[in-house]
């Protein structure tokens, strides 16, 4: 259900099911689960990047499987929930750059998918976002965690109870995509291959700082960062970065 190989220190994940629009599935999000736990202990990768097979990146939730959502215990629902949310949050989690190279429609589960991923790269017409979620009487409650965090209460709001699809130009506007493309995979390569060139260790740091701080106060997130910073200082590639630099500079 995923191909995954990689290219030049990117690790590359591609949801395997254009019969399916790449929909997912249990089996799928185990699979997606297991790579991302090889991937992140990897010393040959620097970077992630997640894309769909064919012209959708990921359409949500398998049709045939939400049929038997509904016939399911609340142990087997809460196990399913369970395993969506972990998977999400080791992509949000993960301590190398992720990016989300989104070829095609990108709905419910699948916009959440790309939602917890560092960097989202869309082509302007053809990839499309949208939560859908309440046109059918479910909540968007595990994807509206990321989708707040991403763009704010207002613009989550509109998104969730609206329940439409906006174009990748919209998604651009509204802050929930990084960047534009005509040819998405090769842009997102590019941007790997760029983070790449950069300290991992400190892109790991950044990361956490990140993740850590939106969640307190500003005294709190100045004294965590004050700790990071110290910490930073004393590592081997802040001291060859800083070597580096003045070298350049003689």
């Amino acid at each position: 259900m995923i191909k995954s190989k990689v290219i030049n220190n990117t690790a590359i994940i591609t949801l395997n099911r254009p019969e399916k629009r790449n929909a997912l599935h249990p089996f799928m999000v185990e699979q997606i689960k297991l790579n991302l736990k090889d991937f992140a202990t990897a010393d040959n990768v620097r970077s992630l990047l997640i894309t769909g097979e064919g012209n959708t990146f990921c359409a949500g939730a398998d049709l045939e499987y939400l049929q038997k959502l509904s016939n399911n215990t609340s142990i087997e629902n809460y196990d399913d929930s369970k395993s969506l949310a972990e998977m999400f949050l080791m992509i949000y989690e993960f301590p190398k750059p992720t990016i989300a190279a989104v070829n095609g429609p990108a709905i419910a589960g699948g916009c959440g998918l790309a939602s917890v991923c560092d960097f989202i790269i869309a082509h302007p017409d053809k990839s499309k976002f949208g939560y859908s979620e309440v046109k059918i009487g479910f909540i968007p409650a595990i994807v509206s965690i990321f989708l707040i965090k991403k763009v704010g209460e207002g613009i989550a709001k509109q998104l969730l109870l609206e329940g439409d699809r906006i174009s990748g130009k919209r998604a651009y506007e509204i802050g929930f995509v990084n960047y534009l493309s005509e040819n998405v995979f090769q842009e997102s390569l590019s941007l790997a291959e760029k983070l790449n060139k950069n300290s991992l260790q400190s892109i790991k740091e950044t990361k956490q700082m990140i993740n850590q701080i939106s969640n307190l106060s500003v005294r709190e997130a100045v004294n965590q960062c004050v700790n990071l910073n110290v910490i930073s200082r004393s590592t081997e590639d802040f001291k060859n970065g800083i070597a580096s630099f003045l070298n350049k500079e003689k």
